[in-house]
Order: C-alpha cells, then sequence, then structure tokens
C-alpha cells in the first residue's frame, strides 16, 4: 500500500507507549470517491506510450501496458536542496535530473491539485464580506504524507488606489506564515476558521502533532496523534465515519462547510476608511518543511541537523501557489 506508516512513539520516560499514524494517504483513499475511480499510479505513475523493454540489458520483447516510474511527490524543496548541495551530499543525479524532476513536480502541483473561488462578495454598511472556496482534486488529504507539509490561504485585499487594506497569509522569505500562531511559539498553533475577520487569523490546512503530555511537538518519536488535523479531504470523504487513524482533528470536525472535496471560508473586512472598487486575490499556497519542523532543530546536536539546517538557511523557503482566484467589488 501507498505510505501507509505507523511510528512508535515514547512516554516521558524515554518507554515505548504505543504508535501513531505517521503517514495514512491510502486510508484516506481508501475512505474517499476515489477508490471507485482512480488508483495511486494514475496520478504517481503514469502509462507509458507505446511498449518498453523492461530488462536494462535491452533483452526480451517490448511490453505493453507499462507505467512510468517518476513517482512525482509534492517536494520540491528538498529536490532543490539535494541539487544545491549535491558535491557534498554525494549526490549522483545530473542537474538535467533535478531540473527534469523539479519541472514534473510543479506541474502536478500546481495543475492537478485545487481549484479557488471568490463568491458571494458584497458591501454593506462599510463592510465587505466575500467567500473563498477551495476545491480540492487529490485522491487523499491535501497535503498528505510527512506531517512538515501545510497549505494555507493567502487572501488581500486592496483599495481603487492599489493599497493593500488587508492581508491574511502572508509569509517571509525564511517560510514563516505572518500571523501564525506556531510560527512564532512552537507551544502554540493556529486554530481552524470558518470566518476570518483579521490579519491575525490564517487559514492552515496542516497536522499539529500531540504528545504524551498534551502539547505541541514535531518529534515523530514523541507524537501520540493530533492535536488538529484539517487537511483538505478528498472528495467522499466522511468526516462523521472516518477512523480515528485518518480523521479530521480540532473545530474543522464542526464546520459544516469543511466537507470532502474542499472546505469555504468567510471572510469580513471594515473598509469604512477606504474607496473601492475593492480588489480581492486569494491563493492557496504549499510548503513541504513548514518552518516550526525545521527551526524546532536548532540547537540540537547531531551531524546530519547541522547539514539540514545549513541548507535550509541557503535557500528561501518560498511556498508553491496551488491555486489562484479573484473578484471585484464595487463601491
Amino acid at each position: 500500500p501507498c505510505h501507509t506508516l505507523y511510528t512508535p512513539y515514547v512516554d516521558e520516560e524515554g518507554e515505548v507507549a504505543g504508535t501513531f499514524p505517521e503517514q495514512v494517504p491510502y486510508l484516506e483513499w481508501q475512505h474517499s470517491d476515489y477508490r471507485e475511480t482512480n488508483v495511486c499510479q494514475d496520478c504517481h505513475m503514469p502509462p507509458a506510450e507505446g511498449a518498453v523493454r523492461i530488462a536494462s540489458s535491452g533483452g526480451g520483447p517490448p511490453r505493453s501496458p507499462f507505467a512510468q516510474h517518476r513517482f512525482i511527490g509534492g517536494n520540491t524543496y528538498v529536490l532543490k536542496m539535494l541539487w544545491a548541495f549535491g558535491e557534498e551530499l554525494g549526490v549522483t543525479a545530473s542537474s538535467d535530473h533535478f531540473a527534469s524532476k523539479i519541472e514534473q513536480t510543479l506541474e502536478q502541483l500546481e495543475t492537478n491539485t485545487a481549484t479557488l473561488v471568490v463568491e458571494g462578495a458584497n458591501l454593506a454598511d462599510a463592510q465587505l464580506s466575500f467567500e473563498v472556496a477551495v476545491r480540492t482534486q487529490t485522491g487523499h488529504k491535501l497535503p498528505t504524507g510527512f506531517p512538515a507539509r501545510r497549505a494555507w490561504l493567502h487572501v488581500t485585499v486592496e483599495d481603487t488606489a492599489g493599497t493593500i487594506l488587508f492581508e491574511s497569509g502572508g509569509f517571509r522569505p525564511n517560510g514563516s506564515i505572518l500571523g501564525n500562531e506556531n510560527d512564532v511559539d512552537p507551544a502554540r498553533y493556529e486554530p481552524h476558521y470558518e470566518e476570518i475577520t483579521g490579519p491575525d487569523q490564517v487559514q492552515i490546512y496542516e497536522p499539529i502533532l500531540e504528545d504524551v503530555s498534551g502539547g505541541v511537538t514535531t518529534a515523530l518519536l514523541r507524537a501520540q496523534g493530533y492535536l488538529k488535523d484539517n487537511r483538505l479531504l478528498p472528495a467522499g470523504f466522511d468526516k462523521g465515519s472516518a477512523g480515528e487513524d485518518f480523521a479530521v482533528y480540532g473545530a474543522a470536525v464542526d464546520d459544516d462547510t469543511f466537507t470532502g472535496g474542499g472546505d469555504t471560508v468567510r471572510y469580513r473586512i471594515d473598509v469604512s476608511d477606504n474607496q473601492g472598487p475593492f480588489t480581492v486575490s486569494a491563493e492557496l499556497l504549499y510548503q513541504s518543511i513548514g518552518y516550526r519542523w525545521a527551526e524546532n532543530l536548532r540547537g540540537q546536536e547531531a551531524t546530519e541537523i547541522t547539514r539540514f539546517i545549513e541548507a535550509y538557511d541557503a535557500l528561501e523557503n518560498l511556498p508553491v501557489v496551488l491555486a489562484e482566484a479573484g473578484a471585484s467589488i464595487e463601491q
């Protein structure tokens, strides 16, 4: 099966106390409509055209069907890291190999992952309101796999002069998200939102791991479960019947607009001191390594950690734009 990984965790005394579901895309797929229409290989190992000789020596007749062993995932950042520091790391793949794989990964992320729509825009009593609807195209949670990954909504509102009067989900070159509690304080995290009214609120689709004391952690060996898991769900995913290993956790459980196939977030903004028409821009952004996951490694002594942090600091951790949409609202 694809990525069904249970990780042992330890208690405060360092004793193994159980396992937690670190990566379960296969179970997520199994609980969705995609189980009837698509298999994992449809996206990650597309069929090759024509017949292929399967022996490296060139022997034997060409055979068909044959799947391309591309294994396209969603991690351009580590690919760029391996490309940039390949000599030090002993990487044998060529620059052309990395360029090709990054291009394939970006194509997958930008065209086959999600769509956005800004709808229901209204201006009344100096209150601008609208909804941002996300619709997923993946057969598992988005993002899925290793829990360092996250996606979020970056939404801006500009007035008639092009001045940004509201922004939620902006980011810095170091990979941190403006307004995100977890990027400021490792013990806190951003909740799931049904409605956003201020720039200090950000809709982040992510897993937040819980340690044995009920606190927030990014250490896999300390994680017994999830405090928050509002990663976007594949079409047909039923929150109510999902098993605990791949369930939704946190406030998203009670959000009626957070369902199999996507999520809808309401925005309400005071524009009493600004002149319209107003322009709304929305992006769904994605990182394969969230800022907090890297920052929590600092200060720990290990050759591998030191090497990783040096590479991380040398490369901007900019997000990938998965989808974007906009709308104009008259005064």
